[in-house]
C-alpha cells in the first residue's frame, strides 16, 4: 500500500469502568409456574424445550425444570476483553453471569449469546438466553441485576423466552454500525469511545461503491479468521456507507452471521478505498481471491457497535435454530 504507514498503528482507546453500588432490594415475586405445570413438562422428555401456557404467551421451559429467559443487553465494550468468558480477564459474559449467580443465589449459570463481540466492541442490542430454575422469582430480576452490575453493562430487557427460542441459532441476522469521523479536530469528546477518528479526508461515495460489490452470499474467508471445520460462507444483507448530517461516516452492516473480525476487516478495506489508496474494485477482488491479504488492516474495535439482532416470528424460532445449527456448528475432521 502506498502513502505511508497505516494510521491504525497510532490509534488507541482506553477507558476505566465505574463500579456501581450494592444490589437494590427487591420483594420476592411469585414463581410464574406452579409445581403441577412443571411436573407436566418434566415427565415428557429428558432435555427438549416445551411450550407451557403462561401469562398470555407460550414460553420455553426445559424438561429438567428450567425456564428459558431472553435478556436484552447493552454495554460499553471499552473495559472488557470481549463478550466470552476468559480466565483472568474481565468479560461481559463473566459480569452478567456473576450478577445472575449473586441475585438468583445459584451456583452456576451459562449464557448463550447472539453475537460474541470482540474486545472493545460495544453493544446496544445484544441478545442472550439463560436457563434458570423455574422457581427463581422473575419479578424485578432485571432491576436487581442492574443494581449489582457495573454501569458499563445494562440489562435493558428480561422476559420468559418464546417456545423454541435460541439467542444464537434462532437469529435471522445481526446488524452492526461502525462510526468514523474524518473531522480535523477528531471525535467529539462524548463520542470518542465509540467513534474512530480518521486522520485524512474520506471519499464516502467511493467507499459506498466498493461496499455494494460485497453484498450477497460469498465465502468471506479473505475477511475472516478461520476456525477448523467452520464455514466462512456468509450472506451479507447490507453494507451501506453514508455520511450523516453531523459529518460522521457510518458503515451499516447486516448479515445472517459474521465470522471473527469480519466486520472490522471489511471496514478496514473500505477505509483504504476512502482515502484513495485502493480503487473501489479492490475489496471485491480480495474477496474473490479467498485468502487473507496483508493489505487489509482490521479497523480498531472501539468504532463498532452491535445494534440489532433480528428473529423470525415465534412459530418459526425452533425450525430456524435447527437449520442454523446444522450449518454453523463446526464439524470434527475424521481420520
Amino acid at each position: 500500500m502506498g502513502g505511508g504507514p497505516s494510521p491504525f498503528m497510532s490509534l488507541r482507546s482506553a477507558r476505566t469502568g465505574v463500579s456501581s453500588g450494592p444490589a437494590a432490594s427487591c420483594p420476592t415475586a411469585t414463581p410464574p409456574y406452579g409445581e403441577k405445570q412443571m411436573s407436566d413438562v418434566v415427565g415428557s422428555g429428558p432435555s427438549a424445550p416445551h411450550a407451557v401456557p403462561g401469562a398470555g404467551a407460550d414460553v420455553t421451559v426445559m424438561a429438567a425444570g428450567l425456564v428459558r429467559l431472553r435478556l436484552d443487553i447493552a454495554y460499553d465494550g471499552t473495559p472488557f476483553a470481549g463478550w466470552a468468558r476468559q480466565p483472568g480477564q474481565r468479560t461481559v459474559q463473566g459480569d452478567v453471569e456473576d450478577a445472575l449467580i449473586r441475585v438468583a443465589r445459584l451456583q452456576a449459570v451459562r449464557l448463550t449469546v447472539a453475537g460474541r463481540t470482540d474486545s472493545g466492541v460495544h453493544a446496544a442490542g445484544q441478545v442472550a438466553h439463560v436457563d434458570l430454575p423455574a422457581d427463581v422469582p422473575l419479578g424485578g430480576l432485571a432491576r436487581r441485576l442492574n443494581g449489582v452490575l457495573d454501569r458499563s453493562v445494562r440489562v435493558t430487557g428480561l422476559a420468559p423466552a418464546p417456545a423454541g427460542f435460541d439467542a444464537r441459532f434462532s437469529a435471522l441476522s445481526r446488524r452492526y454500525v461502525y462510526r468514523i469521523t474524518d473531522a480535523p479536530f477528531g471525535a467529539e469528546p462524548l463520542r470518542r469511545f465509540d467513534t474512530l477518528a480518521w486522520p485524512r479526508p474520506l471519499d464516502v461515495p467511493a467507499m459506498a461503491s466498493a461496499a455494494l460489490l460485497l453484498v450477497g452470499e460469498h465465502d468471506f474467508a479473505a475477511f475472516c479468521r478461520r476456525r477448523e471445520g467452520a464455514t466462512t460462507v456468509r450472506t451479507l444483507l447490507r453494507l451501506d456507507v453514508l455520511r450523516r448530517p453531523n459529518g460522521v461516516v457510518v458503515a451499516d452492516v447486516e448479515a445472517d452471521a459474521f465470522c471473527h473480525s469480519m466486520v472490522r476487516a471489511l471496514v478496514g478495506a473500505l477505509l483504504a478505498v476512502g482515502e484513495g489508496r485502493r480503487p473501489p474494485q479492490w475489496p471485491a477482488a480480495v474477496l474473490r481471491r479467498g485468502m487473507r491479504d496483508p493489505a487489509v488492516t482490521v479497523a480498531p474495535a472501539h468504532g463498532l457497535t452491535l445494534v440489532e439482532v433480528r428473529y423470525p416470528p415465534d412459530a418459526e424460532l425452533a425450525a430456524r435454530a435447527e437449520v442454523t445449527r446444522a450449518v454453523r456448528v463446526p464439524t470434527t475432521p475424521s481420520g
